[in-house]
């Protein structure tokens, strides 16, 4: 593939978490979309827990694939195979199971239009306006935002999210400080339904060459 990915996102799901304090119950239900639209730098934390995930939400498939007129074709592609987690207790108490880590590769920088299919179920209670922010920075400055929303998901369902991303313009100078600075490019991922935070993952990105 044109890129190697050190961990599958699980579900989105990935950790166990304690009950949370007052101090963090009130952090979960005071982060709004807006709050996260406001974001000029990475969490230091995730900003609610597993359990928020009420209706629940679990990824089973991802791809990305590149967009541009003559050089479409699929970077990566994985499904979830549910015996590959069916035992993972232990795994999931590490916070690392809510971060993912994509190593692109320099190649990837030239990409001008890129688009995710995200396959994921839902629980008995349907889904309204499922809402996916995502902010991406570098070096704790902002890079690019991206706000898409999924008007309904039916209960019990499997559904398929198709989703186009426009990458930033980049100058041969910002281009070159990105492959020489891997994982320093990172981005939180913010799921909402109904303007409520149910989910939250990040990830860290390397293009420097394999």
């Amino acid at each position: 593939s044109a890129f190697k990915i050190r961990s599958w996102l699980k579900s989105g799901l990935g950790i166990s978490v304690a009950a949370l304090s007052l101090a963090g119950k009130e952090r979960m239900e005071g982060f709004t979309p807006e709050v996260a639209l406001s974001l000029t730098a990475p969490t230091e934390n995730f900003m609610c827990p597993l359990s928020a995930n009420t209706y629940k939400i679990d990824f089973s498939a991802f791809k990305i694939r590149s967009m541009d007129e003559g050089a479409e074709q699929v970077l990566f592609e994985i499904r979830k195979d549910p015996a590959d987690f069916a035992d993972g207790e232990e795994e999931d108490d590490d916070p690392a199971a809510r971060t993912i880590k994509y190593h692109f590769g320099p190649d990837f920088l030239k990409f001008h239009t890129i688009g995710t299919t995200l396959e994921f179920t839902v629980g008995p209670e349907p889904v309204h306006n499922f809402r996916m922010i995502e902010r991406h920075y570098f070096k704790d400055r902002i890079m690019k935002s991206y706000d898409f929303t999924l008007p309904f998901c039916i209960p019990s369902s499997v559904n398929t999210w198709e989703v186009i991303y426009t990458l930033p313009e980049l100058t041969a100078e910002m281009e070159a400080e990105l492959i020489a600075s891997p994982w320093e490019t990172k981005s939180d991922s913010f799921y909402f339904v109904n303007n409520v935070l149910v989910m939250h993952n990040k990830a860290e990105y390397s293009y420097a060459p394999h």
